[in-house]
């Protein structure tokens, strides 16, 4: 058994609790500190397995401590491990009494360099508190500080200056510090520059790899999936410490020939959305996105995952739509180029860090500076549009790098690579361009199956994406065969439109109701493209298309339904109300009315606000009550499966609408009743009851106008499907036109 050293020559209140903690961390790794650290029931002394364990811990104990600090509690036959170590304070001895006490009685290999822990605990604890005068007082004092062990985990100063984030004080290390002093790693494998790498400081990165270079090609890690520093930043999407990391690697690291850290660098960078180092990296090494780094992972699966590195898998509002599309993109590592040879022969690229941070967000001229402050004060998220925008092409250029690598694959290499997969995960995902980038290298792949006997605009109808089914309007003539197939279960496009749709794509409607408008609207489409034969086909289960759709949206039209009456009803209650309310108005007028000739006195003395109340009253009344008769031809209404798709919607939408026109004019009655009754002698108190009384309607629109609006865009606006006028009939036009849809 490994012993743990003993008590430090010069033990003193400062240094004892470095020292206990040792000893509890050889403990911890032998298995025993259970038996230290609690009080073992009298049931559980009297079994082997504890007195075993007690006697390790005692003898550990001992050995801590030496043998005559130990010698009064060895009288006791019975003493336990957690009484020595509750008493670990008394035990240990004084460097006077016990001049043998020294580390040679110590351990060699379970905590090296634990003497010279102590030696440079100064440096550890001047360090941890960012005390940099200190620190150059001690590296002056002392030249070998520099490279010293100063914890039980091998860290030298500067490992705990990173792990700090005491940067300055890394920064002086690295002047103290010889070149072969920054390869040393601690007990983990890992150098400075790799836990630099976990930073944003390219300054410190800088500093190391200009004295002494080889650091970027010593991986941290003493294990397989140990990792060069770049990978170790692209890890945790460090973009500007991956940029320069990248910039100083040496290529052949990372040729998939030699080694898998350059399929890993790939697939990190495409996770922390870093395109364009990935695409630098693509373009050097094509065959890197087709291949699978040690977790079976490839390049083309991680981007089918990704929805929202493309346009297509961005959700913006109308406004932000707009702006988005007239960004212009530029991206900040957009530099030209040179190759410089380096002392071992690779060629890199130019070096972001030739120029200091500062530098770079200098670069472009006064003017295009003043422009962009401009924006960024009129339009607040341009500057998130923009980097949303530069992923968004730079994830796409990254696809095609990718895909031209596949064109030339067989169809065995497909398979391995999992294709179908990847092309599925993309679908599912609604990423169109994917498909239109597939399409463009592999026009071939739309007769494609999968084991299923599926094609992917069999997929794009299962899991509901409409732009991408889309695409299947620019085929030309081919799309009627392509939409004549059968999977292996015998089912035709129309079966599989009459399958319901994912729960994540029905979430995206609101209501239920309109979810089943939603769904019937993808079978009526799909059925105006099949041949009138697929109608009354049947698949395995002997179910023809319009049968099955009934059972599946069986429970789906019965939530319809009930949302449905549950809305009208609700409504209907206001409805009544307020056609109760501008009824019983309409007969008691404000300032009541003339006895002579019966008139309305406030005809005569505001003849104008007079006449805007009653029509107001009148048109509030005939609101409400048309909203309540479409209520009510909701509540009596047979619920069939065609009634979702516009006639349900249509009642619903014309009696929302009437409903919220007559509370606008009920609060318009209301206010110029206000008006005249008050305008003359309290007309502190009309003005701001004119005002409030635009509240109410304010809150409708907020609560009811957002599903107005979608109800009427569903039912009477553009179709879901993106139907081109122009339908191309050569490859050579329907690639164009896949583009085309691709950037709507």
């Amino acid at each position: 058994m490994a012993m743990i050293g003993i008590v430090p020559e010069e033990l003193n209140e400062e240094n004892y609790e470095f020292w206990k903690v040792c000893v509890k961390s050889y403990l911890v790794g032998q298995g025993l500190w259970d038996i230290v650290s609690r009080e073992a029931t009298p049931e559980e002394q009297t079994t082997p397995e504890w007195q075993k364990k007690n006697a390790q811990a005692i003898h550990a104990i001992q050995l801590a401590c030496g043998s005559r600090a130990y010698a009064k509690y060895k009288k006791n036959t019975h003493v336990s491990a957690k009484f020595a170590w509750d008493h670990l304070a008394e035990m240990r001895p004084s460097a006077s009494h016990h001049p043998e006490a020294t580390l040679d009685h110590g351990i060699s290999g379970e905590i090296p360099g634990i003497k010279e822990h102590f030696r440079y605990e100064n440096l550890y604890n001047a360090v941890e508190d960012g005390d940099i005068e200190q620190v150059k007082k001690i590296l002056k004092e002392d030249s070998e500080a520099g490279r010293a062990v100063v914890s039980c985990h091998g860290d030298t100063a500067l490992h705990v200056a990173i792990l700090s984030g005491e940067i300055k004080i890394a920064m002086e290390l690295v002047k103290h510090m010889a070149p072969e002093d920054l390869e040393i790693a601690n007990e983990f494998g890992a150098t400075p520059l790799s836990l630099t790498a976990i930073t944003e400081s390219t300054k410190l990165a800088r500093a190391m790899v200009q004295k002494n270079s080889k650091l970027v090609a010593i991986k941290k890690g003493n294990t397989d999936e140990s990792s060069l520093p770049v990978i170790v930043a692209s890890m945790y999407g460090r973009k500007r410490m991956v940029h320069y990391l990248y910039c100083r690697t040496p290529k052949e690291l990372l040729d998939p020939t030699r080694s898998m850290d350059g399929v890993l660098l790939l697939n990190n960078l495409i996770t922390a959305d870093l395109f364009d180092i990935a695409s630098m990296l693509l373009k050097r090494f094509p065959q890197l996105g087709v291949t699978a780094d040690q977790h079976g992972n490839y390049a083309l699966h991680k981007l089918a995952h990704k929805p929202s590195a493309f346009a297509s898998g961005s959700e913006f509002p109308f406004w932000k739509h707009w702006i988005y599309r007239c960004v212009r993109i530029h991206s900040p590592w957009d530099v030209p180029t040179q190759t410089s040879d380096s002392s071992n022969g690779s060629e890199h690229e130019i070096d972001i860090d030739q120029s200091s941070e500062e530098e770079l967000t200098s670069r472009p001229r006064l003017l295009h500076r003043l422009g962009w402050i401009l924006l960024r004060f009129l339009v607040p998220d341009i500057k998130h549009l923009h980097e949303k925008k530069l992923i968004n092409d730079e994830a796409s250029k990254l696809l095609s790098c990718i895909f031209k690598e596949i064109r030339s694959m067989s169809r065995s290499q497909l398979e391995k690579m999992e294709i179908d997969k990847a092309v599925h995960g993309a679908i599912k995902h609604g990423i169109v361009e994917f498909v239109v980038e597939l399409l463009t290298y592999n026009p071939e792949f739309i007769w494609r199956k999968d084991k299923k006997g599926r094609t992917l605009f069999s997929h794009a109808i299962i899991l509901r994406q409409e732009k991408i089914f889309s695409l299947f309007y620019g085929l030309g003539t081919r799309k009627s065969i392509v939409a004549s197939r059968h999977d292996i279960f015998h089912n035709n496009f129309l079966h599989l439109a009459a399958k319901l749709s994912p729960p994540a794509q029905l979430e995206r409607v609101s209501g239920a109701a309109l979810q089943m408008q939603r769904e019937l609207q993808w079978f009526k489409e799909v059925e105006s493209l099949v041949q009138p034969k697929c109608k009354d086909q049947v698949n395995e289960n002997n179910w023809k298309p319009s049968t099955l759709f009934t059972e599946e949206h069986k429970g789906l039209a019965k939530e319809g339904e009930k949302w449905m009456k549950n809305t009208a009803g609700s409504s209907m209650i206001v409805g009544t109300l307020i056609a109760a309310v501008m009824f019983t108005t309409a007969f008691t007028i404000p300032g009541g009315n003339n006895d002579r000739s019966g008139l309305p006195i406030m005809l005569y003395t505001d003849r104008n606000t007079f006449m805007i109340f009653m029509v107001s009253n009148g048109l509030s009344l005939f609101a409400s009550s048309t909203s309540v008769l479409m209520f009510l031809g909701i509540l009596t209404a047979r619920y069939a499966e065609n009634d979702f798709l516009t006639s349900l919607p249509t009642k619903l939408i014309f009696g929302i609408a009437c409903l919220f026109f007559s509370i606008v004019t009920m609060m318009v009655s209301f206010a110029a009743a206000m008006y005249l009754m008050l305008h003359k002698t309290l007309r502190w108190v009309s003005i701001p009851l004119v005002i409030f009384s635009a509240f109410p309607v304010l809150l409708f629109s907020a609560l009811q106008f957002p599903l107005l609006i979608e109800m009427v865009f569903r039912t009477y606006g553009s179709t879901i499907f993106d139907r081109h006028k122009k339908h191309a009939t050569s490859t050579k036009n329907s690639l164009h036109y896949l583009r085309y849809l691709a950037s709507r």
